[in-house]
């Protein structure tokens, strides 16, 4: 599979950097659409995504880098080669989430309101990235004799990028379902995105053959048992507060 997308005279467009700039614009578009009906200035939108963007990829990186160091160091001009692939979910949530947090106290908004507008736009990014890592041919998972495996590194394998793709998509249209229901408080979509997406990767990422490890353990279900309980603490919690202080 070529990982280049086409070419304009000296200017190579890969698939990665096409995905994933794909996933970014229809996410901005669905949290400033629903930041409108929220009734909150959807200009805070277009700036979170200035604000975040940048250090969710940064955030990948350097998470990756680190867990690749023996690579690394050998070859540090890849170390800014994020078109070869590359970039680590959680090292982006975790450097998003941060800025993020950042830019909602300076500008006195609401965390769990603005959580909730941007996680279905957030897994939806993510279901359409994967497909980066199939151009890129990575993050796929062990040999399989399965109907549906792919073709990829010299063997049929389990396509892990597929897997977390159409789970995504799954968690997405469950995070849409949830937004209208009745009795629904503010932070309860972005926590149930951050445990249901974990959960589906600690189980798809146990079939995968490139995990960054910790010691004898993959690192990405390490990071998902903790946000699944974290996400499910938080939700337990937040729940046995008076109604009057769910919404806060």
């Amino acid at each position: 599979m070529d990982p280049v997308a086409f070419e304009l005279g000296p200017f190579t467009v890969r698939w990665y950097g096409l995905l994933m700039s794909t996933a970014i614009a229809l996410g901005t578009y669905l949290a400033y659409r629903q930041a409108e009906r929220d009734r909150v200035n959807p200009e805070h939108i277009l700036n979170l995504v200035l604000v975040t963007v940048p250090f969710a990829l940064i955030g990948a990186r350097i998470y990756y880098v680190i867990f690749r160091w023996d690579f690394y160091r050998q070859q540090p001009e890849e170390i800014i080669a994020i078109w070869h692939g590359g970039l680590a979910i959680h090292g982006a949530l975790i450097a998003g989430t941060i800025a993020a947090y950042l830019y909602i106290r300076k500008n006195r908004l609401n965390f769990w309101q603005m959580a909730d507008i941007v996680a279905p736009s957030i897994v939806l990014g993510q279901a359409i990235g994967r497909w980066g890592n199939f151009f890129n041919q990575e993050a796929y998972g062990y040999p399989t004799n399965l109907p549906w495996a792919m073709y990829i590194a010299g063997e049929y394998r389990h396509p892990t990028f597929l897997y977390e793709s159409l789970w995504d998509l799954a968690v997405f249209v469950f995070l849409l379902w949830l937004r209208k229901r009745q009795g629904v408080y503010k932070g309860d979509i972005f926590l149930s995105y951050l445990g249901l997406y974990s959960l589906g990767r600690f189980i798809i990422e146990g079939f995968r053959t490139d995990s960054l490890m910790l010691g004898p353990l993959r690192m990405a279900q390490v990071i998902s048992v903790v946000f699944i309980f974290v996400s499910a603490v938080i939700l337990y919690r937040r729940h046995l507060l008076p109604s009057d202080k769910r919404n806060k």
